[in-house]
C-alpha cells in the first residue's frame, strides 16, 4: 500500500470505528484529551482482539514537556519492553534535553529495547529547537517515522516546514502529517506536498449516557465536562481515506 492513514485512539470503540473507516494503522494511547499518555496493557489486548490492523503504542508517562527524570525513563523503558512482549507493532516515543535538542542517550536507551518494533518520534519533534538537526539525528538512530505539524498548532499552518522535511528526509524517514487532519486538510496538503502518511483522530464529541448527573463535582479540570466522550467517527476516517487514495494516485502517476 502506498500510503498510511493512522488514527489515534484511546478506546476500543474508536479503534473499531477507525478500522471500519479505512485506517490502516492505529496509534493507541490513553487520555487523548490531554494529548495522549501511555495506555494500559488491558486496552492493548482488547483492541488487538477486536481489530486486525497495525498497532503502534504511544509511550508518554505524563502530560507536559518531554524532559524526563530518571524515574520517568525507567517507566518508559519498562513500557517499551512490556508492549514489545505483548506484540505491539511499533512504539511512539520522544525525549528532549533542557535545551530542546533530541536527547540521544535517552532515545538510545529506549531504542535498545525495541526489538522488531517500528519507532515513531512523536510531536516532541514539534517543540525541538532545530527541526532539521532533529531529522538528521532520527536518520542516524534508525527512527522510521516523524509525526509533525510542522512545528505549528495545526499542520496546515506548518505546511511549508512539512514540505521541507519531506524533501530533506529523502525517503530515509517517513514524514507523517498530524494535528488538525481531516479529509479537507489532506486534500489541501496533497496539492503541493508528496506526503504518503497522515495522522488523525476523526473524533466527535458524544454525550454521556448518564441520566443522573451530580453537579459541582469535577474529577479533573473544571473546564472539562465529565459527560463529554471523545470517540472516532467511522465516516470521518472513510472520507479521509478516499481523499488520500485519490491524492496519492495523482502523485504516483505524475
Amino acid at each position: 500500500m502506498s500510503y498510511t492513514l493512522e488514527c489515534c485512539i484511546d478506546s476500543t470503540e474508536s479503534a473499531i470505528a477507525a478500522e471500519r473507516g479505512g485506517a490502516n494503522r492505529l496509534e493507541m494511547c490513553g487520555n487523548l484529551i490531554i494529548g495522549g499518555t501511555s495506555p494500559s496493557l488491558a486496552l492493548f489486548h482488547e483492541v488487538r482482539r477486536n481489530t486486525n490492523i497495525t498497532i503502534n503504542v504511544l509511550l508518554r508517562p505524563r502530560f507536559g514537556d518531554f524532559l524526563y527524570t530518571d524515574h520517568e525513563m525507567a517507566i518508559l523503558r519498562e513500557e517499551v519492553i512490556m508492549f514489545r512482549e505483548a506484540g505491539a507493532d511499533g512504539v511512539v516515543i520522544g525525549c528532549l534535553d533542557e535545551n530542546g535538542h533530541l536527547d540521544v542517550p535517552k532515545m538510545e536507551m529506549l531504542l535498545k529495547e525495541r526489538g522488531n518494533m517500528k519507532v515513531t518520534l512523536h510531536r516532541a519533534f514539534d517543540v525541538s529547537v532545530d527541526p532539521f538537526e532533529t531529522l538528521e539525528i532520527c536518520k542516524d538512530l534508525g527512527i522510521n517515522t516523524i509525526l509533525t505539524s510542522g512545528q505549528k498548532n495545526n499542520v496546515l499552518a506548518g505546511a511549508d516546514l512539512v514540505a521541507q522535511l519531506v524533501e530533506k528526509a529523502d525517503g530515509k524517514v517517513d514524514i507523517m502529517a498530524g494535528a488538525g487532519v481531516n479529509a479537507a486538510v489532506i486534500a489541501k496538503m496533497l496539492e503541493t506536498i508528496p506526503l504518503k502518511s497522515f495522522h488523525m483522530s476523526g473524533k466527535v464529541t458524544l454525550d454521556s449516557g448518564m441520566k443522573f448527573r451530580k453537579e459541582g463535582v469535577n474529577m479533573g479540570l473544571e473546564s472539562l465536562s465529565e459527560f463529554d466522550i471523545w470517540q472516532t467517527k467511522e465516516e470521518n476516517v472513510r472520507e479521509a481515506r478516499k481523499v488520500l487514495e485519490e491524492g496519492r494516485k495523482r502523485w504516483e502517476t505524475a
